[in-house]
């Protein structure tokens, strides 16, 4: 995988999205629970098309007709488990995505706090990985079926068309567009208010975060990586919810010119880029060890001068409500400690 300019090049510009600017604003008025109007007035606004029936438009664009407050869903990510816990909706789950048993189950997707803490079993699990098995989410019988881009859009249509269920796909291109999401599933449940106070904290997080790096002089250059192999370090590129998690904690990221979303940098690259900080997913069996051990690791500056952090992979990779709560907080104390 290649980068669109020469490693050697400074990273783009760093640009904070209109979204959350929006946040930032209303936060200072004290409208904090408003802060998705911005992102639904690029939405058709959504409306009963039959008798109990509500239609709804979804992250990719996507009209979908979904049965009022569905007491049988499946969730396919965790990132939007997280969002349907934090709105007191859990009792309405009945399965959640897993790879295949041999391959590690429900273990691969979920981490052992998040199976504590949502009270996952094995019983759940539905098939995405290393292919989708169809059988093991009609085997629950869900009414709803809420996922990301962890399935394709063949297996979407195949669960809507074959299967005759809706899909509602959840993926923010960016972190604020958690808020559109949570709003999203509350009107399908019709928790309003509880995605109101849920809004609420997490446009003031947000905004927490564009005060602390308002007045940097200079941003961070930073390789923000959640996964290595022989040949790199797997990174986020433009357009992607990581490269907006970096820059609203005061990062410049070293594959911010990168062709692809998620590009695998090579240690070359990243010798060339020298970035000021590396930051490392932790979690899923990986840890510091498993980092050092990657391609030409010891010889990266930001190792040499002890400029390297780990945090949990979630709040790197999942774009959810905690990511917000607690993923930025962390990014912010090493990409911008006190607004330095």
């Amino acid at each position: 995988m290649s980068l669109n300019a020469a490693a050697s090049s400074p990273p783009a510009p760093r640009t904070i999205s209109v979204t959350l600017l929006v946040v930032v604003v209303l936060v200072v008025a004290g409208a904090a629970v408003a802060a998705t109007a911005g992102y639904y007035a690029l939405r058709p606004s959504s409306a009963p098309t039959a008798p109990g029936s509500i239609t709804v438009v979804d992250d990719l664009g996507r009209t979908v007709v979904v049965p009022p407050d569905p007491a049988r869903v499946v969730v396919l990510s965790p990132s939007i488990l997280d969002i349907v816990y934090r709105l007191g909706l859990r009792s309405h789950v009945v399965g959640v995505d897993c790879y295949a048993a041999a391959l590690g189950g429900l273990a691969d997707d979920y981490s052992p706090d998040q199976i504590a803490l949502w009270n996952l079993s094995s019983s759940m699990c539905v098939q995405v990985g290393p292919t989708f098995a169809p059988e093991t989410l009609l085997n629950l019988t869900p009414q709803l079926v809420l996922a990301s881009t962890i399935i394709s859009v063949a297996e979407v249509e195949e669960i809507s068309a074959n299967l005759h269920l809706p899909v509602v796909m959840l993926q923010p291109p960016t972190v604020s567009g958690v808020l559109v999401d949570d709003s999203l599933v509350a009107e399908i449940f019709g928790v309003a208010a509880a995605a109101q106070q849920l809004n609420g904290e997490l446009s003031s997080e947000l905004y927490n975060a564009s005060v602390a790096t308002e007045n940097l002089v200079a941003y961070t250059t930073v390789l923000v990586t959640y996964d290595t192999d022989p040949n790199g370090y797997w990174t986020f590129g433009p357009g992607t919810f990581g490269e907006s998690l970096i820059e609203i904690c005061g990062g410049a990221s070293i594959s911010a010119n990168a062709t692809l979303p998620y590009p695998e940098l090579s240690p070359a690259q990243v010798l060339v880029a020298d970035p000021q900080w590396i930051v490392y997913g932790v979690g899923y069996g990986f840890n510091e060890s498993t980092y050092a051990g990657g391609p030409d690791w010891s010889d990266f500056g930001a190792v040499q001068s002890g400029h390297l952090t780990g945090l949990d992979s979630n709040w790197l990779t999942e774009p959810d409500p905690t990511m917000i709560l607690e993923g930025i907080p962390a990014l912010l104390a090493v990409l911008a400690p006190a607004g330095a």
